[in-house]
């Protein structure tokens, strides 16, 4: 059980900001439904136009306002829960699927019109995460960013639990933003994972799919405060290792990420299941096998409520925004109504409710899926119970190095992967999957380990691509093969699929310094007892947009190296971690994966460090055993 409990918060959805962006409804009310047709995607030619925006005016950096609204609020929330909070140690851990990417849509542009860039930071994926650090005028640490697809915040949330128990930091903010954008929505279109006649209507027989929706939810987590809103109990991760965009149709993976948070949670009664339910064919039925793996012997059979159909698929927002959604019918006693109509789907039962009820929720479970295998889950309770789980030790036991992509034949071969699979694959992947082929020469199988990677400027090169097509060839021919390698998560998903990695699976990419971001984020996991081992990579792929971005500071290449609570034939031992953003970073520091070069060294002891310019740096502190 975790002492972690949530004491203010900031959102902004569809619905609203504040409270009425997470409110999960009225007693004898039916859901309000905030999706509608969209004109920014009609215009794009779209067939299937349906978005939940946010009402934030118009304004040309949507992601950045969003996030700025739900970080200013949630401050000003800490102001009157915790006054002087911003002379404590204050982290910051949040995630997003697409980051920056309406600016990233115009810089390709500009870029293939032979224009240079003069703000690359606003088009990166870390660009709104920046901005909006500074906008506190706080140092914070850590500071880190989860790209995790759809399961970013929540697994944002999880992490920002492990640096709470390693007691680096007094409070730390944590969530996640998005909003949709015409790279976005294509790519989901094209898909086939949109649905044509909203509301969306999730566990029901005739659902065809999500809306997407746009929006951002900040919450400060604190151990054992006097006034908390409600305590975040137990978390879990996991990877379905079965395929890149699609669920295990039994549920297996998000049963395991689900059984984890509710075994560090001691097993509470769920009254409440706030879903991933993205209302398609093979989503739903996944999750409801899930749900009745995770919840087999309860007594009770909890309400389940598919917020998205609500405030629409706000990706890297999503699981932040429902669970506060999940708290507030926690703190005000209720059972939310689901979103749409129709005869349930008995291939994935749920019990959904037509209009909110008054009930008490002892305990909440929140569930996420993403492109790349990913799950997330995190249970929620009304009070505390002292932690069960001490930070215990981290061991480096290898450590591997690919310095240029290998041939697709040497590749499959060495990976036991066909080629002609292969050939869809990016050369981030490819150089991820040749750094772990050599890895695991040195020190045996990878199956069952958690995978975090970490990549400096992460998918741009395939994500110019993607938009080159759209741009060319209109919105309504993205290329769906293509579209899932623009997931910085897809190299986590990949390394995962071949490798049989089942543990916690996820990218980051804070940064120039997200290859130490990645070796933080892997220690934590492991310190938290989340993951027995954890292969961290660091992967960068260099080409005229990353060129254009980044300069000469990044080389194509990857590293992977092998993280374990065990001390058995171990190289090193990780001593201090920082991921710091605040006074501005000096100095020539490395940048990408070479951060982690000088562990190839025998023997190497001392620092680690990375820089992200303007303000942030990272350090890790490494030992021999």
């Amino acid at each position: 059980m975790s002492d972690v409990a949530v004491i203010a918060f900031g959102a902004v959805s569809a619905l609203g900001e504040g409270a009425a962006a997470v409110r999960a409804g009225t007693v004898g009310e039916k859901a309000r439904v905030a999706i509608a047709r969209d004109e920014e995607l009609a215009r794009a030619g779209l067939a299937r136009p349906f978005v939940a925006r946010a009402s934030i005016g118009a304004c040309p950096d949507r992601a950045t306002t969003l996030l700025g609204r739900a970080l200013a609020a949630c401050a000003a929330d800490l102001d009157g829960a915790r006054p002087g909070w911003w002379r404590e140690r204050v982290g910051l851990v949040l995630g997003t699927s697409c980051g920056g990417m309406r600016a990233a849509e115009e810089a390709y542009a500009a870029l293939a019109r032979g224009e240079s860039l003069p703000d690359p930071e606003r088009a990166t994926y870390f660009g709104p995460m920046a901005r909006a650090a500074r906008s506190l005028g706080l140092p914070l640490d850590p500071a880190l960013l989860v790209l995790g697809a759809c399961a970013s915040s929540v697994l944002a949330v999880g992490l920002a639990m492990r640096c709470l128990a390693r007691g680096g930091c007094d409070l730390v903010l944590a969530g996640g933003f998005d909003d949709v954008t015409v790279f976005v929505a294509s790519g989901f279109e094209a898909l086939r994972a949109t649905t044509g006649s909203p509301p969306p209507r999730p566990f029901r027989r005739e659902r065809d799919g999500m809306s997407l929706g746009e929006g951002a939810a900040v919450l400060a987590l604190a151990r054992n405060p006097p006034r908390p809103r409600f305590f975040v109990a137990g978390f879990g991760a996991s990877s379905d290792a079965v395929h890149l965009t699609a669920p295990d149709r039994e549920g297996r993976g998000l049963a395991r990420a689900a059984l984890a948070a509710l075994d560090e949670a001691g097993r509470p009664e769920i009254d409440l299941v706030s879903p991933h339910a993205t209302a398609t064919a093979f989503n739903d039925p996944a999750e409801a096998r899930a749900i009745a793996r995770a919840l087999a012997g309860q007594r009770g059979v909890p309400v389940v409520h598919p917020f998205k159909a609500q405030i629409g698929h706000t990706l890297g927002a999503a699981g932040a925004l429902e669970l506060l959604a999940c708290g507030d019918a926690m703190v005000r006693g209720v059972l939310p109504a689901a979103a749409g109509e129709g005869a349930l789907d008995p291939d994935a039962p749920a019990r959904l409710v037509d209009v909110t009820l008054p009930g008490a929720v002892r305990a909440g479970l929140k569930l996420a899926c993403a492109f790349g295998g990913a799950n997330a889950a995190l249970v929620i309770t009304p009070g505390p119970r002292a932690p069960t789980r001490s930070p215990r030790p981290v061991y480096v036991r290898a450590i591997a190095h690919a310095g240029v992509e290998p041939s697709l034949g040497a590749l499959a071969a060495s990976a036991g992967v066909p080629a002609e699979r292969l050939a869809r694959t990016d050369p981030l992947v490819r150089l991820a999957l040749a750094a772990l082929v050599r890895l695991e020469a040195r020190c045996g199988t990878l199956r069952g380990a958690g995978v975090v990677v970490g990549s400096a400027l992460a998918t741009v090169e395939t994500n110019a691509i993607f938009a080159a097509r759209i741009r060319q060839r209109g919105a309504q021919a993205a290329a769906a093969r293509l579209f899932p390698y623009t997931s910085p998560n897809a190299v986590a998903g990949e390394c995962s699929l071949v490798f049989g990695l089942t543990g916690p699976s996820f990218a980051v990419g804070g940064g120039l310094h997200a290859a130490l971001e990645a070796l933080v984020a892997g220690v934590l996991l492991v310190e938290g007892g989340d993951a027995e081992r954890v292969v961290v990579v660091a992967v960068d792929e260099t080409g005229p947009t990353t060129r254009a971005m980044a300069g000469d500071a990044l080389l194509s290449g990857a590293v992977a190296l092998l993280l374990s609570a065990s001390p058995e034939q171990a190289r090193a031992r990780v001593g201090e971690v920082h991921l710091r953003r605040g006074p501005p970073a000096s100095g020539p520091l490395a940048a990408g994966h070479r951060a982690l070069l000088p562990l190839l060294d025998d023997g190497f002891a001392g620092e680690l460090a990375a820089a992200s310019p303007p303000d942030a740096v990272a350090l890790v502190r490494i030992e021999v055993v």
